[in-house]
């Protein structure tokens, strides 16, 4: 059972607050992470007492040494699991290799289309009638890892991006504490790239 989670973030946390919001979930939290100083999503992890840290790739000569620098910290920090949610960085292997099947990532698309920082505009602007929001792990490439949870949105014909997003945010807030929930339980099954969410027990 995966027990001590981190939390990456790099803006405002609205899926951070639904994370703190389930009862479940929240004793769970044992850090939250960002990779820029003073965003919304740090002020409500001080506010119920979840520690933060602050760790800017430009305060660091290299990649590696960042990357170095964030896995020393989560297991200085006994963390068990990682979800990236709205964390704008992508970690290399070494972090990968420690936390390969319990790092979990929310996508504001269905992947494998849109993938990337853009995946509403993308998605409005490609002009389709269906989008919505998925839950995978992380992997070595970009939005590409073995899908846990996806759920859809219709795009409405007058639709743009300020009418798109928060109908895309209320999804992810559903979607993103059951997946979490599935990884603390320790009830995702890998098959290949199919992830299956099994019954307690099972």
């Amino acid at each position: 059972m995966s027990e001590r989670i981190a939390v990456l973030v790099s803006g405002s946390g609205t899926n951070l607050q639904a994370l703190m919001d389930d009862p479940f979930i929240r004793p769970h939290l044992a850090l939250v992470l960002s990779d820029r100083p003073g965003v919304r999503a740090l002020d409500r992890a001080e506010a119920v007492g979840i520690p933060t840290v602050v760790l800017e790739p430009g305060s660091f000569p290299d990649r590696e040494s960042f990357d170095q620098a964030i896995l020393d910290l989560f297991l200085d920090r006994d963390i068990d699991a990682l979800v990236s949610a709205g964390y704008l960085r992508v970690l290399g292997k070494r972090v990968l290799d420690v936390y390969e099947g319990r790092w979990l990532n929310v996508h504001p698309a269905l992947l494998p289309a849109f993938p990337g920082m853009h995946g509403v505009r993308d998605a409005l602007a490609y002009g389709v009638h269906v989008t919505g929001v998925t839950v995978h792990l992380v992997d070595e490439g970009v939005d590409s890892g073995p899908i846990v949870l996806q759920g859809t949105v219709e795009v409405r014909p007058d639709d743009d991006w300020d009418s798109l997003e928060p109908r895309i945010h209320e999804l992810e807030h559903r979607l993103l504490p059951q997946a979490v929930r599935a990884m603390i339980e320790g009830r995702l099954r890998l098959d290949g790239r199919r992830v299956r969410i099994v019954e307690e027990g099972a």
